[in-house]
């Protein structure tokens, strides 16, 4: 896999909080030409409040428009009972790549975590299994050893890493160099490559995707003339100095789904909707993100 960034697309809700089924297809047909691929009905796609036809008519609906390979299907659920079955299902529908948020609500021993792990795994061999460790959602806690020794009892073939655990990244990637683990952070592309890490699965991307694709060019661009144009080393750096503000600039807003969405809002895919309590960005906000859509995504 050669994916660098994925987005982790939100999931588009009509006024009525209905699943806007048709404005999720034009999306992920907008990130198809833009992104590496996508992580559907994740965190930021609200998952906790998707029932399992929702969730797997998402999943559905991207790997038709994008290929089972360029998609990572979040089945995680707080009890394996709803993970498994979700994981069937999804690999059924021809999900090459499955993800699931640890156990969540009550707390759950490393013991508990595994078996979760591996219930999942026994329902769905084929696709590759991705732990979502995201600690300030699940109130559970994965360290390093516990996750190299998760992956090695349940196969794991990578993972991605949210919040405070995305300060593992170089610790696991180092560790077990042959998963693909990915970055929820998604504030500097190049030092998660250098920390050994996949690359990262990023919110913001669903929002502004050719910056994220952009900075990854051009990353790989001054990683090859490093090798073959010495001379050239200056404008490979200046080039990901510029794309890496652009990105910075995105940062600069904080990070929630309501500034995904309202973004998303301004490139003219309305009504973007939450179900959940998500804020709302104020005006000045607002108006901020309408000022670096038009800047960074000119051709809206």
């Amino acid at each position: 896999m050669a994916d660098v960034v994925l987005a982790a697309v939100p999931t588009p809700f009509a006024a009525d909080g209905s699943v806007d089924l048709a404005c999720a297809r034009r999306l992920y047909e907008f990130l198809a030409d833009r992104a590496d691929g996508l992580l559907v009905a994740g965190t930021t796609g609200e998952f906790p409040a998707l029932d399992e036809d929702e969730r797997l008519v998402l999943i559905d609906t991207a790997i038709d428009v994008l290929g089972p390979d360029r998609i990572i299907a979040h089945i995680g659920a707080p009890d394996a009972y709803r993970a498994v079955r979700l994981a069937r299902e999804a690999s059924l529908l021809g999900a090459s790549r499955i993800a699931a948020i640890t156990p969540y609500y009550l707390a759950a021993s490393p013991a508990e975590v595994t078996e979760y792990y591996l219930r999942i795994r026994e329902a769905a061999p084929e696709p590759g299994l991705y732990a979502y460790i995201f600690p300030e959602r699940t109130g559970l806690t994965v360290a390093p050893q516990q996750f190299c020794e998760l992956a090695d009892a349940v196969g794991l073939a990578g993972a991605k890493f949210s919040g405070v655990a995305a300060r593992n990244v170089a610790e696991c990637a180092a560790a077990r160099p042959g998963l693909r683990i990915f970055s929820g952070d998604d504030t500097d592309l190049a030092a998660t490559l250098r920390a050994g890490g996949a690359g990262i699965i990023s919110a913001r991307a669903s929002a502004f995707p050719e910056v994220f694709s952009g900075l990854s060019t051009a990353i790989a661009a001054a990683a090859d003339g490093a090798d073959h144009d010495a001379d050239h080393d200056a404008d490979h750096d200046g080039e990901v100095a510029a794309r890496q503000a652009d990105v910075s600039a995105i940062a600069s807003l904080g990070q929630s789904i309501g500034l995904v969405k309202e973004a998303l809002r301004v490139r003219g895919f309305g009504p973007m909707a939450a179900r959940m309590a998500v804020a709302e960005p104020d005006a000045a906000t607002a108006a901020r993100v309408a000022e670096l859509v038009k800047s960074l995504a000119p051709d809206d």
